[in-house]
């Protein structure tokens, strides 16, 4: 990391399908090995299995869902005199879209469905009716820093 200026943040560029920067950034951490236009096509395909499963364009699923998984407030460590404490913060604006970006795909691939497109498909509809893995992740956050708000004067 630079010491003195912090560097320009890159412009994502829309995906072709969509014209969506949030799909774009989706893709991306979809990724495995390299291998974007694998990642691409299962996201694309997820989209379809939820249209045809909710008769819903994909795309207005995907942003409910993404909307419903972003957290609002984290914990975060901070060291004061020998002791440590989970002090809540506000989650910034990027790493709210990455922490749900994060959320949705690593419990999707530990769902029992048969591929990875399938597997999306229902982690987007279950976070979109506000239920799943994901909804409970972001539920629990919230729980750590509502617990922890006795200690929100540590914030720096």
């Amino acid at each position: 990391m630079p010491r003195r200026k912090t560097p320009p943040e890159r412009e994502i560029p829309p995906d072709t399908r969509y014209g969506d920067r949030m799909i774009t950034q989706f893709i991306g951490s979809l990724l495995k090995d390299g291998k974007k236009s694998t990642s691409e096509r299962i996201l694309y395909t997820a989209l379809d299995i939820i249209e045809k499963k909710t008769g819903q364009p994909g795309i207005d699923v995907f942003h409910k869902a993404m909307n419903n998984v972003k957290p609002v407030l984290e914990v975060k460590s901070r060291r004061v005199g020998g002791a440590t404490y989970q002090v809540p913060v506000e989650v910034r604006a990027d790493r709210r879209v990455a922490l749900a970006i994060r959320w949705l795909i690593s419990y999707s691939r530990g769902r029992g469905e048969h591929t990875m497109a399938e597997r999306l498909a229902a982690e987007f509809i279950a976070a979109a009716n506000n239920e799943g893995t994901s909804i409970k992740k972001k539920e629990d956050t919230h729980k750590m820093a509502e617990a922890n708000k006795a200690f929100a004067h540590f914030r720096w």
